[in-house]
């Protein structure tokens, strides 16, 4: 009987150890489009439509859990795609208690295009982390869909998320003051993007410190510093830049150390910025 618990046990073992390497290995159809907050332009939402090019019978899934007010943040993102878009447009605002929603589920699934609005990315995380609304994104993602988000809807695309709050400074500020090895708090985002982290408001918000203390953590990962007004098109290892503004790119710091009171120095680092129409490559997978 012993033996044959232990039989049973390694064999659905091996089952699901086999089914998390396809879906790891299982090649990615899907694109990215990521917004740094700010406005959005009819050209913006345009692009953004074109990028995941739904044919009549698709339609658009928002996820509005990152806004303190969905209802609210739905409403005015529908405002600004409906111009340009001839596609039902849905809200699915999911709770703890919604989670489970077969049909809600499904439709995710087979969305085309999948919008997270702007707010809190704890707050959009809290509900989705380790639940089927995750699974189902990561689905339609790899099946063809294109996963877009503004603001806290653009953090959470990271593996590694900025949550925005500092660890030595209680003091919210929308800037760093300081550049610390143990300031920036991260989280687990949704890990669309692996090797790589997203900041938002970059430019305007003046979020270098904030990036530099990110990369210091994540030495190997390209530090995406997206402006308002202005998206990043993600497809593979390629990044396209469209919008208004410039996207910052940090990467492969030089001899980087840590002090013994916790200052982050460095003898160099690559920095890049572009601006629309303008094409790089980052490291994606492991």
């Amino acid at each position: 009987m012993k033996n044959l618990l232990l039989l049973i046990f390694s064999v659905i073992l091996f089952a699901s150890l086999a089914a998390n390497a396809q879906i790891k290995h299982t090649p990615v159809k899907g694109k990215l489009f990521i917004i740094g907050g700010g406005d959005r332009s009819a050209e913006l939402m345009r692009t953004m439509l074109a990028t995941a090019a739904p044919g009549p019978k698709d339609y658009v899934v928002v996820l509005p859990m990152s806004g303190e007010n969905p209802d609210t943040s739905f409403y005015y993102f529908k405002e600004d795609l409906q111009p340009v878009c001839n596609n039902a447009i849905v809200n699915f605002n999911f709770t703890k208690e919604k989670v489970n929603n077969k049909s809600w589920l499904d439709s995710l699934v087979n969305a085309r295009l999948i919008f997270i609005t702007g707010g809190d990315q704890e707050r959009f995380m809290n509900i989705v982390l380790h639940t089927p609304v995750y699974d189902a994104i990561h689905k339609a993602y790899v099946n063809g869909a294109t996963i877009a988000g503004t603001s806290a809807g653009a953090a959470v695309m990271s593996e590694q998320m900025i949550t925005g709050k500092q660890l030595t400074d209680t003091n919210y500020s929308a800037t760093f003051k300081k550049i610390h090895q143990n300031n920036i708090e991260i989280k687990q985002g949704l890990g669309l993007l692996t090797n790589a982290v997203i900041d938002q408001h970059f430019v305007v918000r003046s979020r270098y410190n904030r990036l530099l203390s990110a990369i210091a953590k994540f030495t190997t990962y390209a530090c995406i510093g997206i402006d308002e007004a202005t998206a990043i098109i993600v497809e593979g290892n390629k990044i396209k830049v469209a919008g208004e503004s410039q996207v910052v790119l940090l990467q492969k710091p030089v001899d980087l150390k840590i002090t013994t009171n916790g200052l982050i120095k460095m003898q160099s680092i690559q920095l890049s910025m572009f601006t629309a129409g303008d094409i790089f490559y980052i490291k994606q997978g492991n």
